[in-house]
């Protein structure tokens, strides 16, 4: 089907067809700016150029042409691909399709002539509002169907079957105004295709694969159809509320821009594949700024004593040597709850990094101090670092609930000797200490002494102050700054190496 027109539609006005491409080719590279897509102008004329030679009837064609000019990193992909299909979606409505009574797709007049004669609120009734409904034995033979089609892996089929799952499971008729009619989770929960690994894993092994090749094979094939159900229910709203509006509120932003504290398993998975890219770009980027900046403040006496011998007139300046300089950086983190992931990433990229410092030390805390500086060894392996940070936490802990107050009172009892007037002290948490007593006058004590300090929030300021927030008061002592993303934790670290 091409994209320019519905199935069956008459042909647009060639002129109308032009600017609505054009409004709509806008419309979406404002949707890639707005999720975190770096889109120039250049890059949009670009696209405009490379469209203009592709043929609009191959939908494949048109998207590689949009991902060759527009997205630059592999990480950006996803995101692009659901904004693409919104703003550009392959089917509309239900595909120009309907359901006969046994549930398989067919042309709309073959449909409706097998329908005749049926009984008002059959399945396959025309006069129905919707598609088939949904009874046992609709689901029983959906989930077979489903479960051949994930056996064979035919992409095609399994596309389709996401289209019908939503169209028969996932409808949400009679709610209210400026509520979504359409619902992946309820489809997906009706439906409940995990219940089906059990009998993938089984094909799977049949053909000889071993167990961790078929529970991958059958993870993936699965959350691959999840991820076809929950493109077409945004599809399917888009069609109702415009693509403007799923995009700003039901599409996840691009991995580097995704709240730490929203992030789900697979989300941090990425995240780490991402931090040694970002590391190794921070410092190409630290290196070549301290490179640019080795020569000194202007030597005046030097530069005046020169210039006597061309009658006073400066033709060449000399600058002072300059001082060799770098941080050490304490850190302190707080490793509890959905903070703990974000703690984990800061002292990543930080270690990453920590040839741009004299010296690193860090430590996590829940409501008691533990060093964790041995952790990172050169050359270690990311995942194991990972773990054993999250091992560590035990050993942050004795009360089993965030007291800022006490640890930093523990701090100071047993690390005093950590800071000094060359240490800067990076303090990584959400302030949230359970209403229990701040130790104000401990925080003054850790900070003090210090060259420079600062607390990285993964919080957005709006909930600053709300509940057992204490980020107003410890903001008082100690530059609150938000670190929500990588994007923000990259330019924060790169200022602070720099």
């Amino acid at each position: 089907m091409s994209l320019l027109s519905r199935r069956g539609a008459p042909d647009p006005d060639p002129a109308a067809a032009r600017s609505g491409l054009l409004d709509r080719h806008l419309a979406f590279c404002e949707a890639l700016r707005g999720a975190g897509l770096a889109v120039s102008l250049a890059e949009d004329l670009d696209a405009v150029a490379a469209l203009g030679v592709v043929s609009w009837d191959d939908r494949t064609l048109v998207r590689e042409a949009y991902a060759a000019t527009v997205v630059k990193k592999h990480a950006q992909r996803p995101t692009f691909e659901a904004l693409f299909d919104l703003y550009w979606p392959a089917l509309v409505g239900d595909g120009g399709t309907t359901l006969d009574p046994s549930g398989e797709s067919g042309d709309p007049a073959e449909a409706g002539e097998s329908a005749e004669g049926g009984e008002p609120g059959d399945p396959g009734d025309p006069t129905q509002a919707g598609p088939v409904r949904d009874n046992a034995a609709a689901l029983a033979d959906f989930r077979e169907r489903l479960a051949q089609a994930l056996e064979a892996a035919d992409e095609a089929t399994l596309a389709r079957l996401a289209a019908e799952m939503v169209a028969r499971f996932g409808a949400m008729p009679g709610r209210g105004p400026g509520l979504s009619s359409w619902s992946a989770y309820t489809a997906l929960q009706r439906v409940a295709p995990q219940e089906l690994v059990d009998r993938l894993v089984a094909a799977l092994a049949a053909e000889g694969l071993t167990d961790a090749e078929t529970e991958r094979t059958a993870g993936r094939r699965i959350g691959s159809f999840t991820a076809q159900v929950e493109a077409d229910a945004r599809r399917r709203i888009a069609e109702e509320k415009g693509a403007d509006h799923v995009a700003n509120v039901a599409l996840r932003p691009t991995i580097d821009r995704l709240d730490f504290t929203a992030a789900r398993k697979a989300d941090l998975e990425q995240m780490r594949r991402e931090i040694q890219p970002l590391a190794r770009r921070l410092a190409v980027r630290l290196t070549k700024e301290h490179h640019s900046r080795k020569r000194g403040p202007l030597d005046f006496r030097r530069t005046v004593r020169a210039s006597m011998s061309t009658g006073g007139v400066p033709l060449t300046t000399f600058q002072r040597p300059k001082r060799p300089h770098r941080t050490e950086l304490v850190v302190l983190c707080d490793v509890s709850g959905s903070v703990a992931n974000f703690a984990q990433f800061t002292l990543m990229l930080v270690f990453a990094l920590r040839d741009q410092f004299t010296k690193v030390r860090a430590f996590t805390f829940i409501d008691h101090v533990h060093e964790v500086t041995h952790h990172f060894r050169p050359g270690a392996d990311p995942v194991d670092v990972m773990a054993d940070l999250a091992a560590s936490a035990a050993h942050a802990a004795l009360w089993g609930r965030t007291n800022y107050g006490r640890a930093f009172t523990k701090f100071n009892e047993l690390h005093a000797d950590a800071i000094g007037p060359k240490t800067s002290v990076l303090i990584l948490g959400d302030a949230r200490s359970n209403y229990s007593d701040l130790a104000l006058e401990e925080l003054q004590a850790i900070v003090g002494p210090a060259r420079h300090a600062w607390w990285l929030n993964p919080e957005h300021p709006r909930h600053w102050g709300s509940g057992d927030s204490a980020a107003p008061s410890y903001g008082a002592l100690v530059p609150m700054v938000e670190c929500r993303n990588l994007v923000q934790l990259g330019e924060f670290v790169h200022e602070l190496a720099g």
